[in-house]
């Protein structure tokens, strides 16, 4: 059979909520405002690694007021160990000003007022808008990037925002956001970066173009 890039992509969507039936955002968090910090210091960071800074960080200033008010100097010294820690704690003080002044400590739910915060690119305010919200979400990460481009979906682009507009025509709306977060697990686990991709265990090898049709 010779699929569409549509109809492959509803097969790998199919096989993919098979495979990782509870999938979900791997950043740890209890409130939208802690989401968005956290997915500024996964910026070239891991989210395991992540997930341990913050928890020292949230202890410390426990709310949007507490971290709003903090120096940036403070706030740098504990998000060091996730690197780039100069620019993440310029960031996240600056977004959180903005969430006390103008929202009243709480994070929008509108994609173009959450791309107008200090630090918040595309693909952070998606995973927002579709982790908190429940909204249509396409987060284009590195493994999104990788892995669709292998499978077919896109055709050698690299760009994300080029890439989420070719997903938006071919990803059913209310899939996008789940399909993304298994695209992070099968992009761990099996379709990797640093090695070969281990194809013959894939799930997905009759469906991908790379190994399929």
């Amino acid at each position: 059979m010779r699929y569409t890039k549509k109809q492959r992509a509803l097969a790998i969507i199919d096989l993919l909520k098979k495979e990782y039936p509870d999938a979900g955002c791997t950043l740890d968090y209890n409130e939208a405002w802690k989401l968005l910090v956290s997915v500024r210091l996964a910026a070239q960071c891991t989210d395991a690694r992540v997930n341990i800074v913050v928890e020292g960080l949230y202890e410390r200033f426990p709310t949007v007021e507490a971290l709003a008010d903090a120096g940036v100097e403070e706030i740098e010294s504990m998000v060091k160990p996730c690197g780039l820690g100069h620019s993440k704690a310029r960031d996240i003080s600056a977004c959180l000003k903005v969430l006390r002044d103008q929202y009243g400590g709480k994070v929008p739910d509108d994609f173009d007022a959450l791309l107008a915060l200090p630090g918040v690119g595309r693909k952070s305010a998606n995973l927002i808008m579709g982790d908190v919200f429940g909204k249509p979400a396409i987060v284009t990460d590195t493994h999104c990037i990788r892995l669709t481009n292998r499978m077919g979906l896109v055709d050698g682009i690299k760009d994300p925002k080029k890439v989420e507009m070719e997903l938006w025509k071919i990803i059913p709306p209310e899939e996008g956001n789940d399909f993304c977060h298994r695209l992070v697990y099968h992009g761990r686990e099996v379709c990797t970066a640093r090695t070969k991709p281990d194809c013959e265990n894939c799930c997905l090898r009759d469906v991908c173009k790379r190994t399929g049709v």
